[in-house]
């Protein structure tokens, strides 16, 4: 999933600043006197905002690389203030970008000023900063009521050990308890959640969008209301095959479970699926796929080759040489954090960073797993991506096409780490036979298409909130309603107006928009079709690897160097030739899975 990098962090500051301080001009938002605005103020503005957040950048990258890497009271506390300026200095640019928006600008000013104005999540009115000062207490408070696991009566959760409960055990009952009492968390959430839509919904219209969702669509180069329809569209290309998959699954639910638990007909109880969320089914494999003892056990071949932690990121940052891109610099290996900590604590959670042009890190606890070996290579291609953008364009331009760009790169590249991969880089021998390949893709699909509609309708389920459509009354039914409509999934016992079970994904809480994951699963393998088109491969796309190619690097580093200078659609043409999203693609990857589970599917009725 996305993680949060400095790179996506560089809107902003290590200190407050004030509109006059940015554009050298007087411009009090306390002063109701409307003030004249020129072209060359605009271009002015945004000359000092890129300074001042050339000048902060570094003190922010820094205060959260120690605050993950070496946890104490005191690296939380710097963190902690270094993120509270951020956010006054973001609302303050914001909002200083909004009073030109109706100006006749040239293309560039323009575009970085819509950055600007877009580089909030959650927006506060500028006229009022003591609703910046309960929105910012708002969102710590619901992070911390996701992050304790704490019910208000003191009764406590481990979500880690509920959630391995429910991926691992065969029991109905144990399942559903544990789905139930995740979300005995949440409630208490609501009344929060409700306030901070209000507070943020205002600082929406000061920025000039109708509310919070309607800003969060203006964000991809197109109106909100082509870019909902652009995701529907796309969506709709891909639902056959999750409805393939669907319908599989709950037959052999049905076939193990019975008629009381899974029903043979209609939606699948949320708690059956091997997910708290039931958003990916890959725990599942065993009762629904095929036997098949013919795929590589890659973890095995890494311990038998005596891979590490440095071994295997220097494998993965051999993959990108090979595509003809520079080296990492020498910093990188300085300054990573690649195994755990033993004297003290630190967040082990994978991410990549770029703190500055040229100081580059991943912050991982490598164990030697093939997980994790894929997982070093998605970083990489985070760290690859950074550099890319960082050395080519100016400041506001630092970041990828859109937010689903960053991760798709980061997956494109572990779709290249294939049998074929693994016997060029001596891991195996000799290329095993197609016999493991309906296993392995079956399984994949269970995570990556099995995930499409999940991704999809949380969003959906916010814009709804942020517009009004849904009120406070409504928010839990209209949670389950747009489960129930594009997952065919349903609350396994009955849900009240009182309950919050959108709260119980760390996504809603923490206020972390989503459209960048269903992105992001459907560009990874748009991208990986054109670069294996590229590379000269003929034969079946899930054994492709782009290894080796510098064609295929070539035709990489010309849209990764592109950053967010041009709309996504002209990125996503420079590297596919179109400008369009293209789902096709996630249907020649499993083509195999579509014919195996249409003869499964023969006599069994569909849908729900």
């Amino acid at each position: 999933m996305f993680k949060l990098k400095p790179s996506s962090l560089l809107i902003c500051g290590a200190m407050a600043l004030s509109l006059s301080a940015c554009t050298g001009a007087k411009n009090d938002t306390s002063n109701s006197t409307e003030q004249t605005v020129t072209a060359s103020d605009a271009k002015l503005y945004v000359a000092n905002a890129e300074k001042r957040i050339k000048e902060n950048s570094e003190y922010v990258g820094k205060a959260l690389w120690i605050s993950q890497t070496f946890i104490t009271e005191d690296s939380q506390y710097i963190a902690s203030k270094a993120n509270e300026e951020y956010k006054l200095m973001q609302i303050d640019l914001a909002n200083g970008a909004a009073k030109f928006k109706d100006l006749d600008l040239d293309i560039d000013t323009k575009r970085k000023l819509d950055l600007l104005r877009l580089g909030l999540t959650l927006p506060a009115p500028a006229s009022k900063p003591e609703l910046a000062s309960e929105l910012a207490g708002i969102e710590s408070e619901l992070g911390a009521m996701y992050g304790s696991g704490q019910t208000p009566d003191g009764e406590k959760f481990n979500l880690v050990e509920l959630s391995q409960m429910l991926a691992t055990s065969d029991d109905p009952q144990q399942m559903l308890e544990g789905w139930i009492n995740w979300r005995k968390v949440s409630p208490q959430m609501k009344p929060k959640y409700e306030r901070l839509v209000e507070i943020a919904n205002l600082g929406a219209k000061d920025l000039g969008f109708d509310d919070v969702g309607s800003m969060w669509r203006s964000n991809y180069d197109m109106s909100p209301e082509e870019f909902e329809q652009e995701m529907d569209r796309v969506w709709l290309q891909v639902k056959p095959l999750y409805d393939s998959l669907h319908c599989h699954v709950r037959a052999k639910l049905n076939e193990k479970y019975g008629d009381d638990v899974v029903p043979a007909q209609g939606p699948i109880p949320a708690h059956m699926m091997g997910n708290m969320w039931a958003q990916t089914w890959g725990n599942l494999y065993d009762a629904i796929g095929p036997k098949s003892n013919a795929s590589v056990d890659v973890t095995k071949q890494l311990k038998e080759h005596n891979y590490d932690a440095i071994k295997m990121v220097e494998q993965a940052e051999g993959f990108f040489t090979s595509l003809g891109f520079e080296p990492l610099p020498e910093s990188f290996w300085e300054k990573s954090m690649f195994n755990q900590p033993t004297d003290h604590d630190a967040v082990c959670h994978a991410s990549a960073w770029d703190i500055t042009p040229t100081d580059y890190r991943i912050k991982m606890c490598i164990q030697t797993t093939g997980e994790e070996f894929n997982v070093i290579h998605h970083e990489l291609g985070h760290n690859f991506y950074q550099r890319a953008y960082n050395l080519k364009q100016p400041v506001l331009y630092r970041n990828s096409a859109n937010d689903g760009f960053h991760e798709a790169i980061g997956d494109t590249v572990a779709l290249s780490i294939t049998p074929k991969y693994l016997k060029e880089i001596d891991l195996i021998d000799e290329e095993p036979d197609a016999s493991g390949d309906l296993p392995f893709l079956i399984r994949m699909a269970m995570d990556k298409v099995a995930f499409l509609p999940f991704g999809l309708m949380v969003d959906k389920w916010r814009w709804q909130v942020f517009s009004g459509e849904l009120s406070p009354e409504q928010y839990n039914d209209g949670w389950w309603k747009l489960r129930e409509q594009y997952q065919g999934i349903v609350a396994p016992v009955a849900r009240a107006a009182t309950d919050f079970d959108p709260g119980s994904k760390y996504h809603i809480p923490a206020n972390t928009p989503y459209s960048r994951y269903f992105l992001a699963h459907i560009l990874q393998f748009q991208f990986h079709r054109e670069l294996c088109e590229i590379a000269g491969e003929t034969g079946p796309l899930h054994r492709c690897s782009i290894y080796g190619s510098k064609e295929a690097g070539a035709k990489l580093n010309a849209m990764l160097e592109m950053g967010t200078s041009k709309t996504w659609q002209e990125a996503l043409e420079a590297m596919t030739g179109s400008g369009k999203m293209d789902a096709t693609a996630v249907l020649d990857y499993f083509k195999p899975v579509q014919e195996w589970l249409d003869k499964q599917n023969m006599h069994r009725q569909c849908g729900w």
